[in-house]
């Protein structure tokens, strides 16, 4: 099963990553690949570099950012395969835990639905 892990974080905190916290991070990316269960990761650059396009009433608007009404953003992403929903949930602890007391942020957990977009 694939699984789309979002790191949802308050912009306006301007907490960034320490050099340690990188690491860390890189480390635990590193098990994951390793594990064979890496599909694909990255962080996103901050709304103000965003464009929202919205369809509404049969209508298209485009919106550059920052998206100011917008308390939680999607900072980062992760794609990866488990063989279970609590495998899945455990990588995103172990993810979060590695952040320390000073951060507030979220991480949530959703299955692909590999049915939802096949052709034919």
């Amino acid at each position: 099963m694939r699984f789309l892990s979002m790191i949802r974080v308050n912009e306006n905190t301007k907490m960034v990553p320490s050099e340690q916290l990188m690491a860390d991070m890189g480390k635990l990316m590193q098990e994951m690949t390793q594990a064979g269960v890496l599909l694909d990761t990255a962080g996103l650059r901050p709304t103000s570099e965003g464009t929202r396009i919205r369809l509404s009433g049969g209508k298209l608007s485009v919106t550059d950012g920052p998206f100011t009404e917008s308390k939680e953003v999607i900072g980062g992403y992760c794609l990866f395969q488990a063989k279970t929903r609590e495998e899945a949930i455990e990588w995103g602890k172990r993810f979060l835990k590695m952040h320390g007391d000073g951060w507030d942020i979220e991480c949530e957990v959703r299955q692909v639905d590999e049915e939802a977009c096949q052709p034919g």
